[in-house]
C-alpha cells in the first residue's frame, strides 16, 4: 500500500513541479504586501485543491459529456498562461491588475498549480491507484505546495527590490515559455487525434 501511494505522490510531485512554479509566482505577487500575499496563497490552494477534486472525481465523465479532449484542456491553459507571461513582461495596466487579489484564482491557482498536468495525472490515477491512493497524495502534494508559497516571500527579503524584479521579469520569459510547451504538447496531441481517427 505504501508503494502504491509512493507512486502517486512522486508522479503528482512532478506534474505540480511547485519548485518551478514559486519564480512565476514570485513575477505575479511582488507587488504585494506580506498579509495581501498569504492571503491569496491560502485562496489560491483552497480554490487549486477544489479544482482538483472535482477532476479527480468526475472530470472524464464531464470531459466526455462535453466532448472535450485532453489536449483541448492544455491548449486553453496554456493561452491562459501566455496572455499573462505577456503582460508582466510589457508591464501595462493588466500587470498590474494580476498583481492584485484576484491572481490567487487565475493564474495561480488554476492553471499553475492545478493545471493540465496535475489534472490529467489525478484522472489517469483513479484508474490505476484508485481514488483513496490518489486523494492522499493530492493532499499532501498541495499542503506541501502552500508550505513552500507560504514561505517564499524570505526569498524576496534575501535578494530585495531589484533583485525582484530581475527575477519577475526572467520569470515571465519561463511562463511564456511554458505556456507555449503546453501549447506545443496540445497541439501535437489534437494532431495525433485526428490522424488515428481519419
Amino acid at each position: 500500500m505504501f508503494s502504491t501511494f509512493l507512486t502517486g505522490f512522486t508522479a503528482q510531485f512532478v506534474a505540480l513541479d511547485i519548485i518551478g512554479a514559486v519564480p512565476i509566482y514570485f513575477s505575479l505577487t511582488h507587488n504585494m504586501e506580506d498579509h495581501t500575499r498569504n492571503v491569496m496563497v491560502n485562496k489560491s490552494m483552497l480554490v487549486a485543491l477544489a479544482v482538483a477534486l472535482v477532476f479527480m472525481l468526475i472530470g472524464l465523465q464531464v470531459f466526455k459529456f462535453m466532448g472535450i479532449e485532453l489536449f483541448d484542456f492544455k491548449m486553453a491553459g496554456g493561452l491562459v498562461l501566455l496572455l499573462i507571461a505577456l503582460s508582466e513582461l510589457a508591464g501595462g495596466p493588466e500587470a498590474e491588475k494580476n498583481s492584485s487579489g484576484s491572481t490567487g484564482i487565475v493564474p495561480i491557482a488554476v492553471p499553475l498549480i492545478s493545471g493540465p498536468g496535475v489534472l490529467t495525472t489525478l484522472i489517469l490515477q483513479v484508474s490505476t491507484i484508485g481514488y483513496l491512493m490518489t486523494f492522499l497524495a493530492l493532499i499532501l502534494n498541495y499542503f506541501l505546495a502552500w508550505i513552500v508559497l507560504r514561505h517564499s516571500n524570505k526569498v524576496k527579503s534575501l535578494i530585495g527590490k531589484d533583485g525582484t524584479l530581475i527575477i519577475s521579469k526572467i520569470a515571465a520569459l519561463l511562463l511564456a515559455a511554458y505556456s507555449l510547451a503546453m501549447l506545443r504538447s496540445g497541439i501535437f496531441e489534437a494532431i495525433s487525434f485526428w490522424k488515428t481517427s481519419n
